[in-house]
């Protein structure tokens, strides 16, 4: 299975949707809350290309975008072999 990891804050709702579908694929992932945390904000923002909006979602190493990205991955059919991999 593959290592998931997805910035979020608390109050995000496109972070709640993108985590809901990891969960429905029956996907783990590592959650990382940058609210109130400037250091995670900074690290994310350097893996994400300057991107400061959250959820940041990463698969395998590999910046895969924010929530709309995640779910266009899964209406294409590509998010299940990433996650497989």
């Amino acid at each position: 299975m593959a290592t998931i990891e997805i910035y979020t804050t608390p109050l995000c709702g496109f972070c709640h949707a993108a985590k809901r579908l990891l969960k429905d694929k029956g996907a783990s992932y590592a959650e990382i809350d940058v609210s109130g945390d400037s250091e995670k904000r900074q690290s994310m923002m350097q893996r994400a290309n300057g991107k400061h909006t959250v959820p940041q979602i990463f698969i395998d190493g590999t910046h895969v975008g924010g929530c709309d990205e995640l779910y266009a991955l899964e209406r294409s059919g590509k998010l299940d072999p990433m996650l497989a991999a």
